[in-house]
């Protein structure tokens, strides 16, 4: 019997989104990268579910050398990229949604491919929750979100 609870108990734990610190962490994701690959982004929703603002500054993986956060945005028309050193405020009862073509982890210094199937666990660093994990499932090269079913849009 307790073999039992303790595989609904994992079974449970590894279904349901991270929460720490008042911070819960739903859908990572990331797409497959090619042999060589240099960078890779990371996707996911935060929710601040504690009483005051949290900053997410970065994050950590075995798998780069480091991961920072960084925005896309069009300006006059051309799509541009950019480090968000100091980080992304997350206001109480509010959620950050890490998509493409918006705010990202970049991945930068890609150890080995990121493959279809696989989770690459990354630490994410808030200046109030601290250290939280997520595990990034990665979805194919085009695909638009974690279920990995649909094509990215041109």
């Amino acid at each position: 019997m307790s073999r039992q609870i303790a595989f609904i108990t994992a079974l449970l734990l590894a279904v349901s989104p991270a929460l720490a610190g008042g911070v819960e962490v739903s859908q990572p994701w990331s797409r497959a990268t090619v042999r060589g690959a240099s960078v890779a982004a990371g996707y996911m929703t935060i929710d601040n579910q504690g009483g005051a603002a949290d900053t997410l500054k970065g994050g950590v993986t075995d798998r780069a050398e480091r991961v920072e956060i960084h925005q896309s945005r069009e300006e006059g028309g051309i799509m541009t990229m950019r480090a968000v050193p100091k980080g992304v405020e997350i206001k109480p009862g509010k959620q950050l949604v890490l998509k493409p073509g918006g705010y990202h982890l970049m991945i930068i210094g890609l150890k080995s491919a990121f493959l279809p199937g696989e989770t690459v666990h990354v630490t994410l660093q808030f200046e109030k929750a601290g250290d939280v994990g997520a595990d990034l499932k990665v979805v194919g090269f085009g695909a638009n979100g974690p279920e990995g079913t649909k094509p990215a849009e041109k």
